[in-house]
């Protein structure tokens, strides 16, 4: 009975010492009217959402949404791509 009761004990225990919370991280993208934005994305040579997500530390998905919304604006320019890939360049 004690062999029970200990183990018991030892699972209550290490229970709670093992649990943490999960976090989502937050997914901030970088204001696309910023100066400092548009002067980063014109020193890249070719914009892809890769290469903007791995600059600003953002998700793909977040990344291609930036580059069409600076498409609308005017700051790049769409030079081609297909369903999966979008290439860009920095307007001049």
């Amino acid at each position: 009975m004690e062999k029970t009761r200990k183990k018991k004990e030892r699972k209550e225990s290490g229970s709670s010492r093992s649990t943490t919370e999960k976090r989502v991280a937050g997914i901030v993208p970088p204001d696309s009217r910023s100066k400092e934005v548009a002067d980063q994305l014109k020193k890249m040579r070719v914009l892809t959402p890769y290469t903007v997500a791995t600059r600003f530390d953002l998700r793909l998905s977040v990344a291609r949404d930036l580059l069409e919304e600076l498409e609308k604006q005017g700051v790049v320019e769409f030079v081609s791509g297909s369903k999966n890939l979008k290439v860009y360049k920095p307007s001049d």
